[in-house]
């Protein structure tokens, strides 16, 4: 796949998402206090930053699990068929569960991920996202925590790739094409 040239704008700073990390931390840690331990369920790879920075923060006992799910590949639009790519390690049965997603989009990933996991029948499963585009939406999937509500832009950074590139940009930027001539 040929990439178009393109510049990243900084959307969202570096400060901003770790102040936003540390608030939603908070929320997150009363909501649970009463769990012996949260199972934090990573959605790969888009949310790998963001959930290493929220566990640090969350005062709570946890138990960190990964599932990765896509239905992008290298696309920039979804393509509405989820498929999962690796599966959860540990048992859910019974136990309190946050899942952790980098950006809820059109919400068929995430709609999809939720049923999987309700099957396994835990105590309590809620749903923290780094990033939301309702203008998006096509599922009624909403997150019980939100980091930032943002515009229909492509963005990138902070874990989030456009073709496995800017995953490590420690800001949210949004993508802007550029003329191949300019």
């Amino acid at each position: 796949m040929t990439q178009k040239p393109y510049i990243v704008d900084e959307l969202i700073s570096a400060k901003a998402i770790a102040a936003r990390v540390e608030a939603l931390a908070k929320e997150i840690s009363t909501h649970f206090a009463d769990t012996d331990k949260l199972v934090v369920v990573g959605l790969l790879r888009g949310s790998f930053i963001f959930i290493a920075d929220l566990v640090r923060e969350l005062d709570l006992p946890v138990e960190v699990d990964f599932l990765e799910a896509s239905s992008y590949g290298n696309s920039m639009e979804s393509s509405r068929e989820v498929r999962i790519l690796k599966d959860l390690r540990g048992e859910i049965a019974g136990r309190d569960v946050l899942v952790v997603e980098d950006i809820i989009d059109t919400g068929h990933t995430l709609k999809h991920v939720l049923e999987i996991l309700e099957t396994r029948h835990p105590r309590r499963m809620e749903v923290c996202a780094l990033l939301s585009k309702p203008s998006r939406r096509e599922t009624d999937i909403e997150a019980k925590w939100l980091g930032f509500e943002i515009p229909d832009r492509f963005v990138v950074g902070y874990g989030i790739d456009y073709a496995q590139r800017n995953r490590n940009l420690p800001h949210i930027g949004a993508v802007r094409f550029t003329e191949e001539n300019s």
